[in-house]
Protein backbone atom coordinates (compact mmCIF):
# COMPACT_ATOMS: atom_id res chain seq x y z
CA UNK A 1 0.00 0.00 0.00
CA UNK A 2 1.48 3.34 -0.99
CA UNK A 3 1.26 6.39 1.21
CA UNK A 4 -1.02 9.20 0.11
CA UNK A 5 0.65 12.27 -1.32
CA UNK A 6 0.25 15.32 0.92
CA UNK A 7 -0.01 18.62 -0.94
CA UNK A 8 1.43 21.55 1.02
CA UNK A 9 2.16 25.21 0.43
CA UNK A 10 5.45 26.62 1.72
CA UNK A 11 3.58 28.04 4.75
CA UNK A 12 1.94 24.69 5.44
CA UNK A 13 5.28 22.92 5.25
CA UNK A 14 6.80 25.39 7.70
CA UNK A 15 3.89 24.99 10.17
CA UNK A 16 4.11 21.18 10.11
CA UNK A 17 7.89 21.24 10.57
CA UNK A 18 7.54 23.66 13.51
CA UNK A 19 4.84 21.49 15.13
CA UNK A 20 7.01 18.38 14.73
CA UNK A 21 10.03 20.13 16.24
CA UNK A 22 7.96 21.38 19.20
CA UNK A 23 6.56 17.92 19.85
CA UNK A 24 10.01 16.32 19.72
CA UNK A 25 11.98 18.91 21.66
CA UNK A 26 9.48 20.38 24.14
CA UNK A 27 6.36 18.27 24.56
CA UNK A 28 8.20 14.95 24.89
CA UNK A 29 10.32 16.36 27.74
CA UNK A 30 7.31 17.90 29.46
CA UNK A 31 5.32 14.66 29.43
CA UNK A 32 8.35 12.62 30.53
CA UNK A 33 8.70 14.94 33.53
CA UNK A 34 4.98 14.56 34.31
CA UNK A 35 5.34 10.78 34.22
CA UNK A 36 8.38 10.95 36.51
CA UNK A 37 6.50 13.14 39.02
CA UNK A 38 3.42 10.91 38.87
CA UNK A 39 5.51 7.79 39.56
CA UNK A 40 6.84 9.61 42.61
CA UNK A 41 3.32 9.64 44.04
CA UNK A 42 3.49 5.89 44.58
CA UNK A 43 1.14 3.15 43.40
CA UNK A 44 0.63 3.78 39.65
CA UNK A 45 -2.31 1.37 39.37
CA UNK A 46 -4.68 4.00 40.77
CA UNK A 47 -2.74 7.11 39.84
CA UNK A 48 -4.79 9.40 37.59
CA UNK A 49 -1.85 11.79 37.01
CA UNK A 50 0.21 8.87 35.70
CA UNK A 51 -2.61 7.64 33.44
CA UNK A 52 -3.20 11.14 32.09
CA UNK A 53 0.50 11.64 31.35
CA UNK A 54 0.76 8.23 29.65
CA UNK A 55 -2.26 9.05 27.48
CA UNK A 56 -0.71 12.38 26.49
CA UNK A 57 2.54 10.62 25.70
CA UNK A 58 0.72 8.19 23.41
CA UNK A 59 -1.03 11.10 21.66
CA UNK A 60 2.26 12.96 21.14
CA UNK A 61 4.00 9.89 19.75
CA UNK A 62 1.09 9.21 17.40
CA UNK A 63 1.14 12.81 16.16
CA UNK A 64 4.94 12.66 15.64
CA UNK A 65 4.52 9.54 13.49
CA UNK A 66 1.69 11.18 11.52
CA UNK A 67 3.66 14.39 10.90
CA UNK A 68 6.80 12.51 9.85
CA UNK A 69 4.75 10.45 7.39
CA UNK A 70 3.07 13.58 6.01
CA UNK A 71 6.41 15.33 5.53
CA UNK A 72 7.90 12.25 3.84
CA UNK A 73 5.04 12.20 1.34
CA UNK A 74 4.80 15.96 0.85
CA UNK A 75 4.56 17.63 -2.53
CA UNK A 76 5.32 21.31 -2.09
CA UNK A 77 3.40 23.83 -4.18
CA UNK A 78 5.78 26.56 -5.25
CA UNK A 79 4.19 30.01 -5.44
CA UNK A 80 5.80 30.45 -8.89
CA UNK A 81 3.71 27.50 -10.13
CA UNK A 82 0.45 29.21 -9.15
CA UNK A 83 -1.09 31.14 -12.00
CA UNK A 84 -4.04 33.48 -12.17
CA UNK A 85 -5.61 32.04 -15.32
CA UNK A 86 -7.09 28.86 -13.79
CA UNK A 87 -7.76 27.70 -10.24
CA UNK A 88 -5.05 25.41 -8.86
CA UNK A 89 -3.95 24.32 -5.41
CA UNK A 90 -2.54 27.48 -3.85
CA UNK A 91 -4.93 29.83 -5.66
CA UNK A 92 -7.05 32.34 -3.80
CA UNK A 93 -10.45 32.51 -5.48
CA UNK A 94 -13.19 35.11 -5.15
CA UNK A 95 -16.57 33.53 -5.89
CA UNK A 96 -20.16 34.73 -5.93
CA UNK A 97 -23.03 32.55 -4.79
CA UNK A 98 -25.51 32.95 -7.66
CA UNK A 99 -28.54 32.13 -5.50
CA UNK A 100 -27.91 34.53 -2.61
CA UNK A 101 -25.44 37.01 -4.16
CA UNK A 102 -22.87 36.51 -1.37
CA UNK A 103 -19.20 36.88 -2.28
CA UNK A 104 -16.64 34.64 -0.60
CA UNK A 105 -12.89 34.27 -0.92
CA UNK A 106 -11.29 30.86 -0.55
CA UNK A 107 -7.71 29.68 -0.72
CA UNK A 108 -7.44 26.18 -2.16
CA UNK A 109 -4.95 24.08 -0.18
CA UNK A 110 -4.17 20.42 0.40
CA UNK A 111 -6.25 18.59 3.00
CA UNK A 112 -3.47 18.80 5.60
CA UNK A 113 -3.69 22.60 5.60
CA UNK A 114 -7.42 23.11 5.30
CA UNK A 115 -9.05 25.35 7.88
CA UNK A 116 -12.59 26.45 6.99
CA UNK A 117 -12.55 29.11 9.73
CA UNK A 118 -9.73 30.83 7.80
CA UNK A 119 -11.40 30.14 4.40
CA UNK A 120 -8.61 27.69 3.54
CA UNK A 121 -10.48 24.83 1.87
CA UNK A 122 -9.19 21.46 0.76
CA UNK A 123 -8.74 20.60 -2.88
CA UNK A 124 -10.65 17.41 -1.97
CA UNK A 125 -13.70 19.24 -0.58
CA UNK A 126 -16.79 19.64 -2.78
CA UNK A 127 -16.15 23.38 -3.30
CA UNK A 128 -12.41 22.86 -3.85
CA UNK A 129 -12.95 20.09 -6.40
CA UNK A 130 -15.57 22.12 -8.26
CA UNK A 131 -13.34 25.20 -8.51
CA UNK A 132 -10.13 23.45 -9.61
CA UNK A 133 -9.28 23.85 -13.28
CA UNK A 134 -11.83 26.61 -13.94
CA UNK A 135 -11.05 30.16 -14.99
CA UNK A 136 -12.34 33.63 -14.17
CA UNK A 137 -15.94 34.12 -15.27
CA UNK A 138 -16.78 30.42 -15.15
CA UNK A 139 -19.90 29.18 -13.39
CA UNK A 140 -19.40 25.99 -11.39
CA UNK A 141 -21.88 23.61 -9.78
CA UNK A 142 -20.99 22.46 -6.28
CA UNK A 143 -22.73 19.28 -5.16
CA UNK A 144 -23.15 19.11 -1.39
CA UNK A 145 -25.50 17.04 0.78
CA UNK A 146 -27.92 20.01 0.94
CA UNK A 147 -28.16 20.20 -2.86
CA UNK A 148 -26.33 21.95 -5.66
CA UNK A 149 -24.93 25.47 -5.36
CA UNK A 150 -23.77 27.59 -8.26
CA UNK A 151 -20.75 29.83 -7.90
CA UNK A 152 -19.33 32.30 -10.39
CA UNK A 153 -15.57 32.76 -10.26
CA UNK A 154 -14.98 36.51 -10.03
CA UNK A 155 -11.20 36.56 -9.52
CA UNK A 156 -8.18 34.28 -9.14
CA UNK A 157 -5.08 35.42 -7.25
CA UNK A 158 -1.81 33.85 -6.09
Amino acid sequence: MSDKEVILTQDGLKKLEEELETLKSVKRREVAERIKVAIGYGDISENSEYEDAKNEQAFIEGRVITLEKMLRNARIINSDDIGTDVVTVGSTVLVKDLEFGDEMEYTIVGSAESNPLENRISNESPVGMALLGNSKGATVDVSVPAGVFQYEILDIKK
